[in-house]
């Protein structure tokens, strides 16, 4: 008696799956392998690459280098170039400006010789003025500034003291009066004083006594004139310092002149037309030897 059939074909089939899952498995390994085996490939050649770069970028020779330190060296010379020019225009500014301070201080050295050198100048000839002017009132009054001898006590020599020697010593020299008037004026003033000095003579019949003889200030024009804080008081105005006037003289002469300096008894002028410098006196200004003008300073 045969074995049924259909046990044997379920055997078959069941050998069939389990070859079928056997195939899946090795597949499925292989492909994990050959998964692992590119993933290896792309990291070595990822390293491969990173390592050429890094040589190139050792050598200088790697593009994105050499792009970026090109970018970076026009930064450089662009800032260099406006450090530059900033350089150059602060320069050019602190060389104006030194410039400009030391021609103002040179001018103001200038200017304060100049007002040093007017004022001593002014002092020294006031100091002269006075001097003269109280040499020139002794010799009218007769006073005499010739210093006295001293009196010594001489007692008689011994018979046995040496000889003395006469003392040999220059004279002093005789002290010597410099007039800063003319002599013209120095001689009308010298009539004038003895003209007040004198006593009065009698009236002769020949002069009528009821003619009144004219007073002395009336033989000349007299000015008011004086100086205060630095200020020229004349004719009934102020001057001062820089103010532009017109100097008259005796002789019509008409200069046009500029107040350089005012003084304490004197005042300097400038001309316009040379730049020479006058001193003028108040007693000059009040006798009338010289006029003083305003005029516009254009």
């Amino acid at each position: 008696m045969t074995s049924p059939e259909p046990p044997r074909l379920v055997c078959n089939k069941t050998c069939a799956v389990y070859t079928e899952d056997a195939s899946e498995t090795d597949l499925a390994k292989h492909d994990e392998d050959d998964y692992v085996e590119i993933k290896e490939q792309m990291y070595q050649d990822k390293l491969a690459s990173l390592k050429r770069q890094l040589q190139q970028l050792q050598e200088g020779t790697l593009q994105e280098y050499q792009k970026r330190m090109k970018k970076l060296d026009q930064q450089y010379k662009e800032r260099l170039r406006n450090a530059d020019l900033f350089l150059q225009l602060e320069s050019e500014q602190v060389e104006r400006n030194y410039i400009k301070e030391k021609k103002a201080a040179v001018k103001e050295f200038d200017d304060k010789k100049v007002e040093l050198k007017e004022n001593l100048i002014a002092e020294l000839e006031e100091k002269k003025k006075m001097i003269e002017n109280e040499k020139l009132t002794m010799e009218l009054t007769g006073d005499s500034m010739e210093v006295k001898p001293i009196m010594t006590r001489k007692l008689r020599r011994r018979p046995n003291d040496p000889v003395p020697i006469p003392d040999k010593r220059r004279k002093p020299a005789p002290a010597q009066l410099n007039y800063l008037l003319t002599e013209e004026q120095i001689i009308e003033d010298l009539r004038t004083l003895n003209k007040l000095k004198s006593p009065k003579r009698a009236v002769s019949p020949s002069t009528p006594e009821h003619v009144p003889s004219a007073p002395l200030e009336n033989l000349s024009q007299r000015y008011e004139a004086r100086i205060e804080e630095g200020k020229l008081y004349y004719d009934k105005r102020w001057y001062h310092k820089s103010q532009a006037i017109y100097l008259e003289s005796k002789d019509n002469t008409k200069i046009s002149c500029v107040i350089s300096s005012v003084g304490t008894n004197e005042i300097w002028v400038r001309k316009t037309s040379d730049s020479t410098k006058m001193r003028i006196y108040l007693g000059q200004l009040q006798r009338g030897t010289f006029v003083i003008r305003r005029r516009s300073a254009s």
